[in-house]
């Protein structure tokens, strides 16, 4: 879906820009010029920038989870 039509930003170049790392419209208007022309679609950008965090967050807590359940036995060392 087009988010920005003045400077062709799609959904998926803002899921994009998330995963590399961008955390605010300031950082997303500098990487994909979203919202800089008449501004009417910064208000969706910024809903699906905080979505696309949240997802990555909730991802990264279940990993989290599931590692925290393995339990790790060091090898015994002999002498």
């Amino acid at each position: 879906m087009i988010v920005c039509v003045c400077n062709n930003v799609s959904e998926k170049k803002i899921h994009q820009a998330v995963a590399m790392g961008v955390s605010t419209m300031a950082e997303l208007r500098e990487q994909l010029d979203v919202g800089t022309c008449c501004g009417k679609c910064a208000g969706c950008a910024r809903k699906i920038m905080r979505q696309c965090m949240d997802e990555q967050s909730s991802n990264a807590s279940g990993f989290q989870n599931f590692i925290q359940q393995l339990h790790f036995q060091p090898n015994a060392v002999t002498a």
